[in-house]
């Protein structure tokens, strides 16, 4: 085997690896939900909530911060549910308010599932 074969072979194996991660790292910025998830628990229960990347907080403490100042909430009710070709995903089921003496905790979500925006 030629030496020049060799160190060409390892190049060209190097650039498509490097824009494979390339192409991970694009298409994983363009999956980037347009929605923050939430674990909001409660007495009884607990829920999870999202708020779109415009109304949303730095984080969890800002938007607990927020209830506490406002008194209540509205927010957007995610369950898991079905995208139009049948793929698992978490989805708006309804616009909901969250009162400030029902919330004992707010804790952030990360979903194993696509998130879809609210309708």
């Amino acid at each position: 085997m030629d030496a020049t074969y060799g160190h060409s072979n390892l190049a060209r194996r190097a650039v498509l690896a490097a824009t494979a991660v390339l192409a991970l790292a694009g298409s994983a910025k363009a999956q980037k939900p347009a929605v923050k998830l939430f674990k909001i628990v409660g007495p009884r229960d607990e829920i999870i909530v999202g708020v779109t990347e415009a109304e949303a907080e730095a984080d969890a403490g800002a938007l607990a911060k927020r209830l506490v100042a406002d008194g209540q909430i509205t927010v957007w009710k995610y369950v898991v549910g079905r995208d139009g070709a049948g793929n698992l995903t978490h989805v708006a089921q309804a616009k909901i308010a969250i009162l400030r003496n029902d919330t004992l905790r707010i804790e952030p979500y990360v979903p194993a599932l696509p998130v879809a925006p609210p309708p």
